[in-house]
C-alpha cells in the first residue's frame, strides 16, 4: 500500500529555508529575516525544525538554544520550502522522500541551487531520497491521506511545466507516485499576483480525511469573486460526490504594496503537531480567519503569524515551509 501523507497527520519536523542578501529578499532583508525567526520561533514550541541557510553561525545567533532547533548550510536561490523540497509517502509501513524536478513555476526563476537543494542535504534525513522526473511543486498538491488528491489544472496541466504529457499521463503518474487513486482537478481559482499559476494550497486545503477549507469571496464588485465562485462550484460538486464537508475563509480584500494588491490568503496556514498557525496580513479580515481557525480546530492552538513582509514576495506562511512525516528523523 502507498499513500501521500496528509499534512494533518503527526509530523517528524518542520523545514525551512532562511532569506539571506543574495535572494530576492535583499530591499528588505532585515523585516524578512524577522518573519522567518517568529515563525521558526512559533514551530519549535510544538517540533523540531530544519532551518536551511548560507551562515550557520550568523543565522543560530538569532535564536535562543533549542532541542527543536537544527541547522544545515546551504547557499539557496530563494526561500520557498513547500515547492522544492521532499514529499513524504508512505510506501509498505516505510517512508520515502520523492524529490521531484523544482523549476521555479514553470522557468519564471532562477531555481537551479533550488532544485539541487535536497540532494546536496540528504545526510541529514534518515531516509533516501527517490528522484522523480516530473516538474511538480510541493504547494500544488493537496492530499487527504487516503485516496484523494487536490490540485488545479492551471498549475498541475500547464505546460510551462510537463509539455510533453498529456492530462492523462500526468495524472498516472501522480497515482502510482503517491498511491492515491483519486485526483481532482479545480479548473477555477485564482489570486491576484500569484507566480505560481494558482497553486492549490492559496485556494483550498484539506483539514481531515473528508474536510476540505477554501477561500470565498463574497463581494461581487471584487476581481475573484467570479473565478472563485466557480471554484466554489467545483468544490460542493466534489463534496456531494465524494462526501467532504466544505470550511470557507474569507477573502483578504485590503492587502496591497507599492499599489500592487497581493495574493494574500488564509488558506496558506501551516499544521504543526498540536496547533495550526496561521498567516495575517495586518488587514480587517485577521481577526474573522482566526476565529473560524479556533472553531474549526478547538483541540488545537491557533497561533497568528504576521505574514505581511512574506506576501510582499507573493508568498506566504505555508509556501515558506515543508512537513516531514514521522518516520523521518534528522541526522545532524
Amino acid at each position: 500500500m502507498k499513500r501521500f501523507i496528509a499534512e494533518f497527520e503527526e509530523q517528524s519536523f518542520t523545514q525551512i529555508m532562511f532569506p539571506h542578501a543574495k535572494s530576492d529578499w535583499v530591499d528588505y532583508l532585515d523585516e524578512a529575516q524577522e518573519t522567518f525567526t517568529n515563525i521558526i520561533n512559533a514551530i519549535i514550541k510544538y517540533q523540531k525544525c530544519l532551518v536551511v541557510c548560507d551562515d550557520i553561525e550568523s543565522v543560530k545567533s538569532r535564536f535562543q538554544e533549542s532541542e527543536n532547533l537544527f541547522f544545515v548550510e546551504y547557499e539557496t536561490n530563494d526561500t520557498w520550502a513547500r515547492d522544492c523540497s521532499v514529499l513524504c509517502v508512505e510506501e509498505d509501513s516505510d517512508i520515502k522522500l520523492l524529490d521531484f524536478t523544482f523549476t521555479g513555476w514553470g522557468g519564471k526563476f532562477e531555481a537551479a541551487k533550488d532544485n539541487a537543494m535536497s540532494e546536496a542535504i540528504k545526510n541529514h534525513y534518515s531516509k533516501n531520497l527517490t528522484k522523480i522526473d516530473l516538474v511538480l511543486e510541493g504547494g500544488g498538491v493537496e492530499s487527504n491521506g487516503v485516496d484523494t488528491i487536490l490540485t488545479t489544472s492551471e498549475c498541475m496541466l500547464n505546460k510551462n511545466r510537463n509539455a510533453s504529457l498529456t492530462k492523462d499521463e500526468i495524472t498516472k503518474i501522480l497515482q502510482n507516485e503517491f498511491g492515491m487513486g483519486r485526483i481532482l482537478y479545480l479548473e477555477h481559482g485564482y489570486l491576484a499576483g500569484d507566480d505560481t499559476d494558482s497553486h492549490i494550497d492559496t485556494l483550498a486545503r484539506f483539514i481531515d480525511e473528508k474536510s476540505i477549507m477554501y477561500v470565498k469571496c463574497e463581494d461581487k464588485n471584487d476581481e475573484h469573486y467570479k473565478e472563485l465562485k466557480l471554484m466554489e462550484d467545483e468544490l460542493l460538486d466534489y463534496a456531494k460526490e465524494y462526501g467532504f464537508r466544505l470550511v470557507a475563509l474569507p477573502m483578504s480584500y485590503a492587502c496591497y504594496f507599492d499599489n500592487e494588491r497581493l495574493p494574500a490568503t488564509y488558506a496558506n496556514f501551516l499544521f504543526v503537531n498540536g496547533a495550526v498557525l496561521v498567516p495575517t496580513y495586518r488587514v480587517a479580515q485577521d481577526e474573522e480567519a482566526l476565529d473560524i481557525f479556533r472553531k474549526t480546530f478547538p483541540e488545537r492552538d491557533i497561533v497568528g503569524i504576521n505574514c505581511f513582509e512574506l506576501i510582499k514576495q507573493h508568498g506566504s506562511l505555508h509556501c515558506v515551509t515543508m512537513n516531514f512525516a514521522i518516520g523521518v528523523s534528522l541526522i545532524k
